[in-house]
């Protein structure tokens, strides 16, 4: 097998899925979780597994999420949203809201995250895709993508709280390529300073 230079990266994110660990980190004063050592981690992780190429690289990423009206939403909640799309600006995360449903909350966003996945991998713009959740509707997704020799990896966050549980669907394990345990991370000598790299010391003050 002939080793190329470079395997290009697409990352597309399940924006609440993303929210909710960031979160349960921020409150357990580990710090904000930004998403250019996330990337780099990303990176890291897929060239030790991968035999493909001598490196890897992030290249193009996006943001799928619901966006409430201003009447649904509050100060607090807009300064939030601010702060994390600054965060994305700056890391070259391309954002994409879909206007929420008063009636039935988040609808669209995961045929709006599968349709442009499957349209970067069709045009021949990556050589893997990473999927940020843990959502098992996106299996079919994955298998589309395989399709069309695209490798896909799934990182996911592991945990429970008093009031939200973070987990990756049975079958979405099992279907992709490679799965990268967030949260696994930490418990793990090998990649414990990569874990700690992910969060900024720094927490935005609208978050408290």
């Amino acid at each position: 097998m002939t080793v190329q230079s470079l395997g290009i990266i697409g990352v597309f994110y399940d924006g609440n899925f993303f929210v909710y660990g960031q979160m349960y980190f921020y409150k357990r004063d580990l710090g904000w979780l930004i998403f250019g050592p996330f990337h780099s981690l990303l990176e890291n992780l897929l060239r030790e597994k991968e035999q493909g190429f001598t490196s890897y690289k992030v290249v193009y990423s996006k943001w799928y999420q619901g966006l409430h009206s201003s009447s649904q939403s509050n100060d607090h909640q807009r300064r939030v949203d601010r702060n994390r799309h600054l965060d994305l600006i700056h890391a070259g995360v391309e954002p994409k809201y879909v206007p929420m449903s008063q009636s039935q909350g988040e609808k669209g966003v995961d045929v709006a995250m599968a349709v442009d996945a499957l349209q970067v991998g069709l045009e021949g713009h990556i050589d893997l895709a990473v999927l940020v959740t843990g959502d098992g509707d996106f299996i079919p997704l994955v298998r589309a993508l395989m399709k069309q020799g695209i490798r896909v990896a799934v990182a996911y966050f592991e945990y429970e709280t008093e009031n939200h549980r973070s987990f990756i669907n049975d079958r979405l394990l099992t279907v992709c390529n490679y799965a990268i345990n967030i949260n696994a991370l930490e418990r793990d000598k090998k990649y414990q300073p990569m874990f700690k790299s992910l969060f900024r010391a720094n927490q935005p003050k609208s978050i408290d």
